[in-house]
């Protein structure tokens, strides 16, 4: 349950959730997103699946990166009208090679609290069961989709002296 404090609290909650299996999610999470009058989704459709594992009745709108200025207008309607709001992604944590950095930077701009819940995350998951002693890692994100734009950018970061994440598309893996 969420203290006294934090449930009084106008808020945009940025939640991370599961990568896959639906059991990746704490408890903190489920909470908030029960909570909150409105949450955000990447997509509504995917969002559906979790929220009806877990019997959370909140209304969803979508936040995606063709509306994401747009959908962020609507979550300063609410969070203006003393609403929490909830913003989620598909997997992981939003506005991490996802959508939600534009949303986040509107309503921090409009001066609003920003909350960071902790969850899964691919790229430490990867790292975590990796291997690698490196201490120090370079989180890159997506590779650019174009075949010669991707191997410039690896080239460029070959003399990064770290571990180097990247997120890559299923399709593009043997290619890259």
């Amino acid at each position: 349950m969420l203290n006294t404090t934090q449930d009084r609290t106008t808020a945009l909650y940025v939640v991370a959730t599961p990568l896959g299996n639906l059991a990746d999610i704490t408890l903190r999470a489920l909470e908030v997103m029960r909570t909150v009058s409105l949450i955000a989704c990447e997509d509504t459709r995917h969002a559906r699946r979790l929220l009806d594992h877990y019997d959370i009745k909140t209304p969803t709108v979508s936040l995606h990166k063709h509306n994401e200025v747009q959908a962020g207008g609507k979550l300063l309607e609410s969070l203006r009208q003393g609403k929490s709001v909830a913003l989620i992604s598909d997997a992981g944590t939003p506005a991490i090679s996802d959508p939600g950095a534009r949303a986040v930077a509107v309503v921090q701009e409009a001066g609003f609290l920003v909350v960071p819940l902790p969850g899964p995350n691919a790229a430490i998951a990867a790292l975590s069961a990796s291997g690698l002693v490196d201490e120090r890692f370079l989180f890159v994100g997506f590779l650019p989709a174009k075949a010669g734009a991707r191997r410039a950018e690896i080239e460029r970061l070959r003399a990064v002296p770290a571990a180097l994440v990247f997120y890559e598309a299923p399709h593009r893996i043997e290619e890259t």
